[in-house]
């Protein structure tokens, strides 16, 4: 995943149901882009920024938004307009301040040991990585 260069301007939205493990799948691909140490959920704080060779990524999660005057207040507006990874949990929260998501990760609880994930490429960018991802696997699978 670190190697796909179109995460350095991504913005990634993650939905599903409280449980469905959203913060645990960031937590996952911030560990495969190199993220060391604990990785907190933004619940309370709305953001977690880690600095990474070649790379900024953003956890934003927007569970208890509820002003859209924080977005400007936070800087969040300047946050997704620089270069980097954003990745964000309850996006509906933030409804009218975050762009088109480039891509969206539909997480499905089935039970309790399984999830199903559903990937929708919204742009260019979007389409981009899914192709990344999917020759990345394909690579993988036949070695």
């Amino acid at each position: 995943m670190a190697t796909l260069p179109e995460l350095r301007r991504a913005y990634i939205e993650l939905q599903g149901d409280l449980g469905a493990g959203k913060t645990t799948l960031v937590r996952y691909l911030l560990r495969a882009l190199g993220v060391q140490g604990r990785v907190k959920s933004p619940t309370y704080a709305v953001v977690e920024p880690y600095e990474l060779p070649g790379i900024n990524v953003w956890h934003f999660d927007f569970y208890r938004f509820s002003d859209p005057r924080e977005w400007t207040d936070a800087g969040f507006r300047d946050i997704f307009a620089s270069p980097g990874l954003k990745i964000a949990e309850w996006p509906d929260k933030a409804a009218g301040c975050v762009p088109q998501a480039d891509l969206v990760l539909q997480l499905m609880v089935l039970d309790d040991d399984a999830r199903q994930v559903q990937l929708t490429a919204q742009t260019p960018l979007g389409a981009q990585l899914l192709s990344g991802l999917h020759q990345r696997i394909w690579n993988e699978t036949a070695t």
